[in-house]
């Protein structure tokens, strides 16, 4: 090949890049788990089993509980701007399982619930900018000159009624005007 060739090759794409990208940008792993943990106690409620736990009220509670959380786990997934809500949400519920759908799937599905819900809870999203593209030249648009009354303020003197900081130890007490009587 000439190097003539190898400008005409397309750039080496890495597999599952945008799917990756996709994945990351919501709390995919915490709605998945919720998702499963929900579906799991669907399961062992209907399940054909010669044993089986009945605590709680079996009516529609029973079915209730793990139906919003398999919707709270898809919720997080394609809504993740709410997170917080169906993370708690989905936390109360699991422990609210224990009670309703069989000791909250045998456990097993509780379990799967109350760590997503930690998951997503403590999931944020990625604050980093994003990357300047491959074919931009920095050089191309030179930055406009700093000026100085854009640089940052220099922070404000410290108001004498503000005795927060007094508070502390070492901190001197305000000096206050003497109070008027009339």
């Amino acid at each position: 090949m000439t190097t003539e060739d190898h400008a005409a090759v397309p750039a080496v794409r890495h597999p599952g890049g945008r799917w990756r990208r996709w994945r990351r940008a919501r709390p995919f792993t915490a709605g998945l788990l919720i998702t499963l943990g929900g579906a799991e106690m669907l399961v062992t409620l209907r399940a054909p089993l010669g044993v089986l736990l009945h605590v709680g009220p079996q009516g529609l509670a029973g079915y209730l509980v793990p139906m919003i959380l398999v919707l709270c786990g898809v919720l997080l997934v394609t809504a993740p701007q709410q997170r917080v809500f169906y993370a708690l949400l989905s936390l109360l519920l699991g422990l609210i399982s224990w009670l309703t759908s069989n000791l909250g799937g045998f456990v097993v599905g509780m379990l799967l619930v109350l760590v997503g819900g930690a998951l997503a809870f403590a999931w944020t999203p990625d604050k980093r900018p994003a990357p300047a593209p491959v074919g931009a030249d920095a050089d191309a648009a030179p930055s406009a000159p700093r000026d100085p009354a854009d640089a940052a303020a220099p922070p404000a003197p410290r108001d004498p009624e503000d005795v927060g900081a007094d508070l502390l130890p070492g901190g001197d007490p305000p000096e206050r005007a003497p109070v008027e009587r009339a």
